[in-house]
């Protein structure tokens, strides 16, 4: 990329014509399924889902949480799917879902790598997407970092 992009648009257009179009078509989904209360923006590099500030500014760092995310990285696309990482179920059931579909799992913490659209089932990445309302996410979100801070005062006490 050339200039740092700013928006959405900036991005997807600095974008090679074939990550460009794979990266538009699972955007698409997650729009499409996409629970109420999230927004798409442009932030840390990426296209961003995010549940505003308005709705919960309680956040570690003073930017709106982040639900998931897209991007095109330099050996590879991702999307990165906080939800499925933040709920043990959820990605148990999106591992098994995954495998059946006979793609190969490339996964990471938070993120699902592809090289090209015909290695990713966007079926199921909407799926994903549309099973964690923003309620959810951020109840989820505070007991995690309550764990944490539990964790870490625990270990303070030894």
């Amino acid at each position: 990329m050339t200039a740092k992009p700013e928006t959405v648009e900036e991005y997807l257009a600095q974008l090679p014509d074939d990550r460009r179009e794979a990266i538009e078509e699972v955007r698409a989904t997650i729009l499409a399924r996409l629970p109420d209360g999230y927004e798409e923006s442009f932030g840390f590099g990426m296209i961003a889902y995010v549940v505003p500030l308005e709705r919960y500014p309680d956040t570690y760092n003073k930017a709106p949480l982040m639900f998931a995310a897209l991007a095109s990285q330099k050996n590879h696309m991702a999307v990165y799917l906080h939800g499925v990482y933040s709920d043990p179920e959820l990605k148990d059931w999106f591992v098994d879902q995954y495998k059946a579909t006979g793609k190969k799992l490339d996964m990471g913490a938070s993120c699902v790598r592809f090289k090209k659209l015909e290695n990713l089932p966007v079926e199921l990445i909407g799926e994903a997407v549309a099973k964690t309302s923003v309620d959810a996410f951020i109840q989820r979100d505070e007991q995690v970092r309550a764990e944490a801070a539990a964790a870490k005062k625990a270990r303070k006490k030894k």
